[in-house]
This record gives structure tokens, sequence and C-alpha cells, in this order.
């Protein structure tokens, strides 16, 4: 048999298994080298889920309902989990029959729904306690509402008006009081850093370290380190990899935030292999949420971009 044939009897039986990708791919099977096709074939430490935030503007236009967002997740961007935002469904959490449908969607899919990420609830950091305590009862039904669709956590936030001792204060208890009705649920209270005294790593670890309950801890989240705003934007920045540094020994999940990407599809405000190295190091195997909050790309291909940098990264670190 002479070379030609040998060659194309080859190709033949490697594109008929699915395996002629790419020329790369091919030289791979004589080589012993680790390649470039085994990073890429090669189970990243982490899964990706995708933040229903990332269409908010589809889905505040009508274009898209909360209904649909799991058939979007996984047959768009083939995403392996799903987190909810309550703003998109906020009439729903008792409505048993809405739950039902929107959990058999999400598993007929092999959807896994890993969280609800709570708003507009009150404030659980408010140093008044009558505050305090009616914010805490407002998430009682999202608490039921996550256990019913499956989830590990609700996510909210510790927001107060006050100094930072106050509000640390007033989170201690509104935060635990909330994760101790949680506990009886088998659902996780999760603070993200999103403005304010939250966005201090070292303040929101603080509190963590205080409450001391295993199912309350943090979902940090690569982009939300304003300390303080302004009308002319962020006025005052935490620095973000000593803020994921820190949370990351609370966290029960991780917010990928992307805005802008470079011509080389990295995000320009976060070096991700750096951020990602962090999530690595501190022991983190759970999933990494997408969260596209950009305004150069449409969210669809947004969120795709963040996808393709998280995987890049997944293969280089895994």
């Amino acid at each position: 048999m002479n070379y030609e044939r040998r060659t194309f009897l080859k190709n033949s039986a490697l594109a008929t298994s699915g395996l002629l990708l790419a020329p790369w791919l091919l030289e791979s099977c004589n080589s012993p080298a680790t390649s470039q096709a085994e990073a890429v074939v090669k189970e990243m430490f982490f899964k990706i889920s995708l933040a229903e935030w990332s269409l908010h503007k589809t889905l505040f236009s009508g274009k898209l309902t909360n209904m649909d967002f799991p058939s979007v997740a996984k047959n768009e961007f083939g995403v392996d989990g799903i987190e909810y935002v309550n703003q998109f469904f906020k009439d729903k959490a008792k409505d048993t029959a809405y739950l039902t449908e929107l959990k058999t969607r999400a598993d007929d899919l092999g959807l896994q729904t890993l969280l609800i990420m709570i708003d507009g609830e009150g404030s659980l950091g408010a140093p008044e306690e009558a505050e305090r305590r009616s914010a805490v009862e407002n998430h009682y039904k999202w608490v039921e509402a996550a256990k019913f669709l499956g989830c590990h956590s609700i996510r909210v936030n510790a927001h107060g008006e006050g100094t930072a001792e106050e509000v640390h204060a007033g989170a201690v208890q509104g935060l635990g009081s909330l994760a101790t009705f949680a506990k009886d649920f088998g659902l996780n209270v999760i603070v993200e850093n999103h403005g304010g005294y939250s966005s201090d790593g070292s303040w929101l670890t603080a509190v963590m370290a205080e409450i001391a309950m295993d199912n309350c801890g943090t979902l940090p989240d690569f982009g939300n380190f304003c300390l303080k705003r302004t009308e002319n934007g962020c006025a005052e920045q935490y620095d973000r990899y000593k803020g994921v540094t820190e949370m990351m020994k609370y966290a029960k999940a991780v917010s990928a935030k992307t805005n802008d990407f470079d011509a080389s599809g990295n995000e320009i405000n976060t070096d991700y292999k750096r951020m990602m190295q962090i999530v690595k190091d501190a022991g983190y195997r759970g999933f990494v949420g997408i969260e596209y909050e950009g305004q150069t790309l449409d969210e669809y291909a947004g969120i795709k971009a963040t996808k393709a940098l998280l995987e890049k990264v997944g293969a280089e670190l895994s």
C-alpha cells in the first residue's frame, strides 16, 4: 500500500470517528508530548453555568421570558448549570404550578439549577432590628422556591445604611438569622460583593468569620469591587484580585464578570488566567457562572465570548 493511500485511509477513519478536527490534532496522535489537543479535551477543574443577568436586556425587553431561560442557556450556549435572578419571576416565588413547569424544563434539558439571585427584598445589613427582620422574612419565600427548584443557594446582599461597623453588626444578625432558617431546607445563603461595604473583601470576610455557619458564604464576582460611586463612575475601587482571594475562603459559587474583550478574546479589565488561578488555588471545584455586562457586544455574543475565554483558561490551568 503506497503512502498516499495509507494517509487517505488514516484520515478517513479519523473523520468517520469525528476526530479529524484540525491538522494539529491529527499530528498529536503520534506525539508523546502533551499537546494542544490534549489540553482541549482535558476535563477542566470547574464547570460553566450561566447567570440569567447576562440576558437582562433581552428579558426586560420582553423578547425572552424567565420560562424560556433554561432552553436558551442549554441550546444557545451549551452550559451545564443555570442561575436565576428573582427580578424576572418576582411574583412567582409561591406559584407551585409555575415553579413545577420551570423545574421540569431545566430537568428535561439535563441542567443543574444552582441558585437564585435575590434583589429588592430589603436590607439584610440594616442596623435597625425591625427593618432587618422584615428583610429576613421577605427572603423566606425565596429559600422555599430555591429548595423546590433544586438549588444549593440563594444569593443575597449585605446592604444597610450606617457606618461600616453598624452595617457589619446588622449583617451578622440578618445573614445569620436567614442562614438559620435556610439550614432546615439544606440551602446556603451566599453574599456577593455588590457595591458599598460588601465590595470590601476584608469587610465581607470579617462578617462571614463572625457568623461562622457552614451554610453562610460568599459569591465572589470578578468585577464588582467599586466601593464608592459618583455620577462620573467609580471613585474608589477595591483590588479585585485581593478581594477574590479573600472571599474564596467562604465561596460556594463564583461569578465570572466580563465587560469588554480585546482582539485576542481576553477580558480587558480582568486577567482571567490570574483570577482563575486564584479560584483553583483555593480548592474550588464547583460551577463558575458567566455574567456578561458589556456594551460593545450584544448579550448573546458576549456570553459566547465569556464562555470561550473560560474554556481557554480552564484548559490551560486544568
